[in-house]
């Protein structure tokens, strides 16, 4: 009998092993794309399409949520500034504190591609560089123009 009971303890250990590192190689494709991430954590809201008009953008808000797709507006951000807000929320680039962190609930990976889905909104044009975050225009003929109007 003891015989019995050890080989089940030793089945019920190789099954559970098993279902261990089968389970390990699905967390990539149960991650979420930026895109699904957009739906559910900034559409609410930034809306659907990013223009700020999500159902908990109401009149009685002291603020209105960003529009993505406003390249004028987006262009003032940088790359660092967008991942900050994403990660520590509105207050971490001194905007309002309704836009909440999400810095423990999604991955830096997750956080650097919804940056990107972000850009491809505004549609922005420029070159970021630097902690600074200076705009940089390219004019015609090929140098660039930083956003405050100084050669580079």
């Amino acid at each position: 009998m003891t015989r019995d009971i050890m080989g089940k303890k030793a089945l019920l250990a190789v099954v559970a092993v098993l279902t261990f590192f089968a389970g390990a190689g699905t967390t990539s494709a149960l991650a979420a794309t930026a895109e699904e991430n957009y739906r559910f954590y900034c559409a609410q809201c930034h809306g659907l399409e990013g223009r700020g008009d999500g159902p908990n953008a109401t009149e009685n808000q002291p603020v209105s949520p960003r529009d993505h797709t406003s390249a004028k507006e987006m262009e003032k951000l940088t790359d660092e500034d967008i991942i900050n807000s994403i990660t520590d929320g509105g207050t971490a680039t001194s905007k309002s504190s309704l836009m909440p962190p999400f810095g423990k609930t999604l991955s830096r990976s997750e956080i650097s591609e919804l940056k990107g889905l972000l850009r491809k909104l505004c549609k922005c044009k420029g070159k970021w560089l630097g902690r600074q975050g200076v705009l940089l225009k390219k004019r015609s003929d090929g140098k660039y123009l930083r956003q405050s109007g100084l050669d580079t």
